[in-house]
């Protein structure tokens, strides 16, 4: 009998007892432990956390993500470094003391102490337009033909301590002074007699002097040597002793009326040059915007500086200011051009009328006017763009003109770096709206920074923009959405 038939004994193995499915099931497990239940899910607490980040493997790992993370930072901050230095910049440029100025010319009368007084008053008032130089006319006409008469004794030495007291005072506001000596003929005498006149205004604080290209002494000979005199006078930056030359005619007279010999920049620091020609008769629309886009078409090689020049109409007094403060060089306006009471005689810069000294230096200029160069002049000072930036001369498509030839209009742009300034010049009596196509390259808008007749403020779409008769307005542009 087999030892495990019948009952359970000796050598027998107690079995569970299989059901049908199991037992004819290849896959059954022959036995079949008794399962615990799984112990419920529970967070880890903080102390097991500490346990299981405190463990040598995750030690490294957070070294390592630390350690990637600096190395990205570090990438990131060389990548902008290496754009920051091979992107184009704009150089900065250290400009002089006249490259900077403002020029107020004028020509008061100076034969009584009342008279210099009246000047003198005026001083603060006019460096608080803006101005930070005078230039005096009048003193040397064609009778100052010995130095005496400019110096010491002689026929108008009853002005010398009235102009003596003016550079005084003019030193104590902070005006620099310029002597215009054009048509002088003291200037045309002996070496040594203009080298005493030029040393003897130069000890007195004078600041430099005016000249015609028509002027003898406009000479390379001559020039070397005044450049030798006023370098003496030059030893510190802000004191720097200048030499303007006028532009007398459309185009700059050569040295010593050879028409071989040009310039040389070196000779002077700054060639004054008319916006409007000369003419007997006041110029029509069509004729200033012709001189207007004749010179802005015009390279020049030199530091320029500007005046009115020509006689234009009384309406475009305020556009011309606008158009002088915006050009590159240096603007140089008119006590006429800020009083419209007084008259220009055929020698610029005098004042005529009933009472023309001491009533014209007494009554402030008028307010608009004033005002308007105020504001244009600090602007100019503060920004870069408008003091040494590029110019490019902008074609002009408009609409709202059925003759854009009897209505003209002008644009230039400056631009220093990232900041661009937008001058729009309409000359013409009617209105004009910017063409949508009009220079695609250009920021959709800005802000305004000036206007010749009304006080514009706030954003502005060119596309919406819309000239009025004989205004000029500076705008500031902006990409879409940014305004800095």
């Amino acid at each position: 009998m087999p030892l495990n038939a019948g009952d359970n004994g000796y050598g027998s193995v107690a079995s569970p007892v299989l059901t049908a499915s199991e037992a004819g099931s290849e896959t059954a497990s022959l036995l079949v432990p008794d399962l615990a239940p799984d112990p419920p899910w529970r967070p880890m607490s903080k102390e097991d956390l500490e346990v299981s980040a405190g463990s040598p493997g995750w030690r490294r790992v957070r070294c390592y993500l630390v350690l990637l993370f600096w190395l990205t930072w570090l990438a990131m901050l060389a990548t902008a470094v290496a754009i920051i230095v091979a992107s184009p910049r704009p150089v900065p440029v250290t400009l002089s003391w006249w490259q900077k100025s403002l020029f107020f010319q004028l020509q008061p009368d100076l034969s009584t102490g009342q008279q210099s007084e009246a000047v003198c008053e005026q001083l603060p008032y006019f460096k608080s337009l803006g101005i930070s130089g005078l230039i005096l006319q009048g003193f040397f006409g064609p009778r100052s033909a010995s130095p005496v008469n400019v110096t010491e004794t002689g026929e108008r030495s009853g002005t010398l301590p009235q102009i003596q007291h003016l550079l005084s005072e003019s030193d104590k506001a902070g005006l620099k002074v310029l002597l215009d000596v054009c048509d002088a003929q003291i200037l045309d005498s002996r070496d040594e007699v203009t080298q005493h006149v030029l040393r003897f205004w130069l000890e007195k604080g004078v600041a430099g002097f005016l000249i015609c290209d028509t002027d003898k002494a406009y000479s390379e000979e001559t020039l070397l040597a005044w450049r030798s005199i006023l370098k003496e006078f030059s030893q510190e930056e802000e004191e720097e002793r200048i030499v303007v030359v006028k532009q007398t005619g459309d185009i700059l007279l050569p040295l010593g009326g050879s028409a071989q010999q040009r310039l040389n920049i070196t000779l002077v620091d700054v060639v004054m040059r008319s916006v409007l020609p000369a003419s007997p008769h006041p110029l029509s629309a069509q004729e200033v915007a012709v001189a207007i886009e004749r010179h802005l078409q015009t390279p020049e090689h030199t530091w320029l500086g500007w005046q009115v020049g020509g006689k234009a109409p009384h309406d475009l007094r305020n556009l011309l200011l606008v158009l002088m403060m915006t050009l590159p060089g240096t603007p140089a306006v008119q006590y006429q051009e800020l009083d419209p009471a007084q008259t220009v005689s055929p020698h610029e810069g005098s004042l005529q009328g009933a009472n023309k000294s001491e009533t014209a230096l007494k009554a402030k200029p008028q307010r608009s006017t004033a005002a308007l160069l105020s504001s244009l002049s600090h602007i100019r000072g503060r920004e870069e763009a408008l003091l040494f930036g590029s110019f490019t001369f902008l074609p002009f498509n408009t609409s709202f003109s059925s003759n854009a030839t009897q209505s003209p209009a002008l644009a230039f742009l400056r631009s220093w770096g990232c900041v661009h300034f937008l001058v729009l010049i309409n000359v013409g009596p009617e209105r004009h709206a910017l063409d949508p196509a009009w220079a695609p390259s250009l920021p959709e808008g800005g802000v305004f920074v000036s206007s010749s007749e009304k006080e514009r403020l706030g954003a502005v779409a060119l596309k919406t923009l819309v000239l009025q008769p004989r205004e000029a307005v500076v705008i500031k542009l902006f990409e879409p959405g940014k305004y800095s």
